[in-house]
């Protein structure tokens, strides 16, 4: 794989990133190591936070028309660069590519999401009309330079959601990729520079900087910074909304979930075992929408159990560049000891089937029985879900929502409406029944989180929403009560 030297972008300058942290990136194929990771200096940050600034009211002003016209440019020069940004994804997270390419769609989809819902008037709210038939006009209007903060599992996918969304409200954008995997975002941004450049944007109207939390921190922090949207983890997202407390600005936050399939007693074994399976290995189980919690009947426990080891055992673990590799090594091989700690510290009954090779950041996804619910709270960002069994519908639904996380939840039932019931009973911000996909149920609905899985909606339109402020105008030819009659 050849990999780009890791450089930034600031104030239209693109410079290698000198400073070497102290996380070292591996093949996660072989655990090999590959290059220190790499931060922006301090004097990169100020650089690209002073642009920013100096760009916003240019590209505020632009019409939406160009902006997405600019922004359909950028979707067709991504699309062209699609499987390069594919690979590398791929080798940096170590997700399977038949995995990372249909993801992939959504880099250039992004754009062309972000560019029709300007082109649908998303952006221009309207006007209302006043009993006196006067014409109330109400405007949103960017909040200003914005900091787009994305993990290292979907890297590109993401960031693209973020910047596409930020531009088409007419905020300039800095990105920060993860430092375990900055390379398809690092494409993403060459991109979209040339595409902003060609089309006379200003400098500092996107911006790509690298390095770790610090680096996020000083963004984040930053007056010039005037919105944050943030995917991560929970302890990153709490540091987050703190400095944008503090602030006062807008802030979107993504955080993961602790999410449960319940399966009801009149589950097809086939279809209960194949979700689980899907939601415990899909990106490796390096997802925020993966299995937490298997919920079952008592006395189904055993087979549902057995099942879906049936199921992992038939997957092909190897390299994620191969097209016939079902399940892949983890980012890491810090990743892999930290969820290998935080399994064997449920203390109990292990059962994995999976085989996977020797060598790299392999982990075989296991199922853990015997943990009581009190215990299985809290996310584990890996193949690893735990399993309780249940004796009713509401013992089962108290066990779903048993959990400060609210992201996803999932149902399996052969009775649809039944099982639609007890998923409308389960608190999280979407509920799939008889489905396991990476997708949303909806293109267009929303993608919520409750508890600590995060703050503010997510989707296609609520995110260009996100980064827009309403401002009311119009002609209210009224005066307050206890003012004076005028001339007494």
């Amino acid at each position: 794989m050849n990999l780009p030297p890791l450089r930034d972008l600031a104030g239209g300058e693109w410079a290698a990133a000198a400073a070497e942290l102290p996380l070292v990136l591996e093949d996660p194929a072989t655990g090999e190591p590959v290059t220190p990771s790499r931060a922006s200096s301090g004097a990169r940050v100020e650089r690209a936070l002073a642009a920013a600034d100096a760009a916003a009211p240019s590209w505020a002003a632009t019409p939406p028309a160009d902006r997405a016209a600019v922004l359909e440019t950028a979707a067709d020069a991504l699309e062209a660069r699609l499987d390069e940004i594919v690979a590398l994804e791929s080798f940096a997270t170590g997700v399977p590519v038949r995995q990372t390419r249909p993801l992939g769609v959504i880099v250039g989809g992004s754009f062309r999401l972000a560019a029709g819902q300007l082109r649908a008037g998303l952006a221009d709210a309207g006007s209302l009309t006043r009993e006196d038939g006067r014409a109330v006009e109400v405007h949103r209007l960017p909040w200003g330079p914005a900091a787009c903060l994305v993990p290292w599992n979907a890297p590109a996918p993401m960031a693209a959601h973020k910047v596409a969304n930020a531009l088409a409200a007419g905020c300039p954008a800095i990105l920060k990729p993860s430092e375990y995997a900055p390379y398809g975002s690092q494409i993403l941004a060459e991109v979209l520079a040339e595409v902003l450049g060609a089309h006379g944007a200003p400098s500092g109207t996107f911006q790509f900087l690298l390095g770790d939390g610090e680096v996020g921190a000083r963004l984040v922090g930053d007056p010039r910074i005037r919105a944050v949207s943030f995917t991560g983890g929970a302890m990153g997202g709490r540091g987050v909304a703190a400095a944008c407390a503090l602030g006062v600005k807008p802030v979107q936050l993504e955080l993961g979930g602790n999410n449960p399939l319940v399966v009801l007693p009149d589950a097809d074994l086939a279809t209960a075992a194949r979700a689980a399976a899907d939601l415990l290995t899909t990106l490796n189980g390096q997802w925020c929408r993966a299995l937490g919690r298997l919920i079952v009947p008592a006395d189904r426990e055993k087979e549902i159990v057995e099942a879906v080891g049936e199921r992992l055992a038939a997957l092909r673990a190897g390299a994620p560049g191969d097209e016939e590799t079902d399940l892949g090594p983890l980012v890491h091989s810090a990743h892999r000891e930290l969820v290998e700690r935080q399994r064997d510290d449920l203390a109990g009954e292990v059962s994995a089937w999976t085989s996977v090779p020797g060598d790299g950041n392999f982990l075989p996804p296991a199922l853990v029985t015997g943990v009581p619910a009190e215990r299985a709270t809290e996310e584990i960002f890996g193949p690893v879900a735990t399993v309780h069994p249940y004796a009713s519908a509401d013992e089962a639904v108290a066990l779903a929502n048993g959990t400060a996380y609210g992201l996803e939840g999932y149902v399996v039932g052969a009775d649809e409406e039944r099982a639609l019931g007890v998923a409308r009973r389960i608190r999280a911000g979407e509920v799939k029944v008889n489905g396991s996909s990476v997708m949303s149920l909806h293109l267009f609905a929303p993608r919520p989180a409750w508890g600590l899985s995060g703050l503010g909606e997510e989707g296609t339109a609520e995110t260009l929403r996100f980064f827009t402020n309403p401002r009311v105008v119009g002609v209210e030819d009224g005066f307050a009560l206890h003012s004076r009659p005028e001339g007494s």
